[in-house]
């Protein structure tokens, strides 16, 4: 499966979250050509016979500009994007009605030079790609196809070498955890790269064969990566780790970081964005979900407005709200910047708006309300 954390170099404009996303995921097809171990898709070697058409899509992508200005940025992700045979046409439409598009293509011999030309010519803002081990015996492993290391990393200095920005996302479970430090290396050494995505394992779909890593072991890897930020050549983020922003703030704040210089921070451009409030997955039947982890549908685009959806389902309206979840989420100060992985919430308790069970921290006001 192409990760579905692709993180493009997006303007920072304000925008209202609650009635605009700034990232539309959209799962053009469940084709794929690997078998990856984490894999939310649940991706099949062919496409699903009733995914959106070109004609359907098309009427998908008008929808987007109803949101306005600032417009969303559009993430083709799957299954693996390139299987669409109306890929590069539906990659035209959405430049010619003004969405900014990424892609995260699966390392598949459908990724050639000629592809990664290809889709930078037809305007790709840029390109995400998973890296799950230093080398090819760990990655593989993950990726359930030997050769899908070399093909990423050769995709990688290519897309370098021709200037398309780079986002590589990389999992992190029990699995892939003590192999953190040597990704980073061959990241830093080996090809130009725009962001680092570590995308904290959630058990849905074949994911649920690997192993999250403990909250007590999450909060190190965060320290870990923070200590990374001020040195790395490039901008490193979590996804299904916002609890990341609460260790962040510590951090700055004990360094006496003043509160302009902390706006201009990476992390801080993340505050509030979490499944279904900044983020919005539409699947490959035109499904309507919060994030492609979060698997409460609210509606189809086929026969739903997604500008309504987003903004007035109940699902959303309670996903936009902190002050309406539970648990410690409800009471913690850092709730409306973190808000806590909604997706995990739901996957432990069947509670998208309760408490994120990987984050350990006691909030002072559950403390004070003892």
């Amino acid at each position: 499966m192409a990760s579905t954390v692709a993180m493009p170099q997006i303007k920072m404009v304000p925008r209202d979250f609650s009635r605009t996303p700034m990232l539309v995921y959209w799962e053009m097809t469940q084709a794929c050509g690997l078998a990856c171990k984490h894999c939310r898709a649940e991706a099949m070697s062919e496409a699903h016979p009733f995914e959106l058409n070109t004609l359907e899509s098309k009427a998908f992508l008008d929808q987007l500009l109803g949101f306005g200005d600032p417009l969303p940025h559009l993430i083709l992700t799957g299954g693996d994007p390139l299987r669409r045979r109306d890929i590069f046409l539906l990659i035209d439409y959405a430049r010619s009605i003004g969405l900014d598009v990424s892609i995260t293509p699966s390392a598949t011999p459908e990724l050639t030079n000629q592809a990664i030309d290809k889709l930078q010519q037809h305007g790709i803002q840029s390109l995400g790609l998973s890296l799950d081990g230093s080398c090819a015996a760990k990655h593989d492993a993950i990726r359930g196809i030997p050769g899908t290391f070399d093909r990423t990393i050769r995709a990688a200095r290519h897309a370098g070498k021709i200037g398309l920005p780079i986002q590589v996302n990389t999992l992190v479970s029990e699995e892939t955890a003590d192999d953190l430090p040597a990704i980073y290396e061959l990241l830093r050494t080996s090809f130009p790269v725009m962001r680092w995505s570590l995308f904290f394992l959630i058990s849905v779909g074949r994911g649920k064969a690997l192993n999250e890593v403990s909250p007590e072991r999450g909060e190190q890897i965060m320290d870990w990566v923070l200590d990374l930020v001020p040195s790395a050549p490039f901008a490193v983020k979590t996804t299904e780790a916002p609890s990341y922003r609460r260790i962040a703030i510590k951090k700055m704040k004990a360094a006496k970081m003043a509160a302009p210089a902390m706006k201009e921070t990476s992390v801080y451009r993340g505050f509030q964005i979490r499944d279904g409030h900044g983020i919005v997955f539409v699947s490959n039947l035109g499904e309507i979900y919060p994030s492609g982890f979060l698997p409460l549908r609210c509606g189809n685009v086929r026969k739903d407005n997604l500008v309504d959806i987003y903004r007035d389902s109940e699902t959303f309206r309670g996903l936009h709200s902190p002050d309406d979840f539970h648990g410690k989420c409800e009471l913690c100060e850092y709730s409306h910047i973190c808000g806590g992985s909604r997706a995990r919430a739901y996957a432990y308790t069947g509670d998208a708006l309760g408490s994120d069970p990987f984050c350990p921290y006691q909030p002072v006001l559950n403390e004070a309300r003892g």
